[in-house]
């Protein structure tokens, strides 16, 4: 079976951090790019880093660095659609985008997306809260090429919200356990990484 090219999510601004990449953060001596690349890299190739700014500072990932083809910083959507143009020049069907700032990601993530595809072939990662509740994770998810147009007409017509363009696409759900912790906790503030650390132990 042919894998999908993967798309890392890192061209946020990491405000909460202070700025700069959280990617390149390290956790208990691994960058974050680095654990999310060893969780990736066996469910999809190849693989791109989609940032912006200068795409030398991931040079030593020998990864395509993709940046948002739409101006201000537009939210993870439009890492979604750098991903997709990406792809489509690659002849690819579709991607599965990750988050880099998730260094516990399922890794039966893609398997269990393209099962729970919706109609469109869209699906996003879900897991529930300490009450119950299922929260959608947007970052990870598998993106048709084919919606990648309508995606674009979407952010330039100001859509940021990510579930607001899914839902009208009919995208179908992948939800995973949250025990012992939840796969998608992610890494926005110093506090956090100390939070990580003590998972990895």
């Amino acid at each position: 079976m042919t894998r999908l090219p993967g798309v890392i999510l890192a061209g946020g601004r990491a405000t909460r951090m202070g700025g700069g990449d959280k990617g390149l953060r390290s956790v208990a001596g691994r960058r974050l790019l680095d654990r999310v690349i060893d969780r990736l890299s066996p469910q999809c190739d190849p693989l791109a880093i989609n940032a912006n700014g200068e795409p030398a500072r991931f040079a030593d990932y020998g990864l395509p660095v993709l940046p948002d083809s739409l101006p201000d910083y537009p939210g993870p959507l439009a890492g979604v659609l750098a991903g997709l143009d990406w792809a489509a020049d690659l002849g690819a069907a579709a991607i599965v985008t990750v988050a880099a700032d998730t260094p516990f990601f399922p890794v039966d993530l893609v398997v269990r997306l393209q099962a729970a595809a919706g109609p469109s072939g869209l699906a996003l990662a879900a897991s529930r809260d300490e009450t119950g509740k299922l929260w959608q994770h947007p970052t990870f998810g598998l993106w048709p090429v084919a919606l990648r147009d309508d995606l674009r007409a979407a952010l330039e017509g100001g859509l940021r919200k990510i579930v607001l363009w899914t839902e009208r696409h009919g995208a179908g759900t992948a939800e995973f356990a949250s025990d012992p912790f939840d796969p998608f906790f992610n890494i926005n503030t110093p506090e956090d990484i100390a939070t990580a650390e003590g998972l990895l132990a």
